[in-house]
């Protein structure tokens, strides 16, 4: 088992080389949108998890996930190789490429977030004209229930 600070710095270089070929070494087009997000490396160095989101080359256009994941799949041997040349280590890790959703839900939790907003405003706009029902003060006693004074000492309560 290595150290986790170990295992730390291995994923951020892992996760910096293979982000620059991607960008700079490998010509397949379809990774032209591809930007890596995150990279986590096991405990004894062996697998290498790489994150990845996908945008579309336009707002309006949809991303190619698939394509990117079939292009990453096919590049995965060149890519190790970069990645086992730049980092020094005995054993290369084996790279696995997950798709980051954490966009998306983000996005999901933004929208969530707008929803609720609309509705307190909504739920505010009803209060401003509500007024409380029964008396302002329900638990205000009357002079006729305050409990009569005590003429013996003895009766007093302490």
């Amino acid at each position: 088992m290595a150290d986790p600070a170990r295992a730390r710095r291995l994923a951020k270089r892992i996760g910096a080389i293979v982000a620059s070929a991607i960008e700079y070494e490998i010509k397949d087009p379809r990774l032209t949108m591809v930007t890596v997000t995150d990279t986590r490396v096991t405990n004894d160095l062996h697998d290498a998890t790489v994150y990845y989101t996908v945008m579309g080359q336009t707002l309006s256009d949809e991303p190619d996930f698939a394509g990117a994941a079939a292009a990453l799949d096919k590049a995965k041997g060149v890519l190790r190789t970069k990645v086992g040349a730049g980092t020094g280590v005995r054993f290369t890790p084996t790279l696995t490429f997950v798709l980051d959703t954490m966009a998306d839900s983000a996005r999901h939790m933004e929208e969530l977030l707008d929803r609720t907003r609309a509705a307190d405003a909504a739920l505010a706009e009803v209060r401003q004209g509500a007024v409380h029902a029964g008396d302002a003060d329900p638990y205000k006693e009357s002079a006729a229930e305050e409990p009569a004074a005590y003429e013996d000492d003895e009766r007093r309560p302490d």
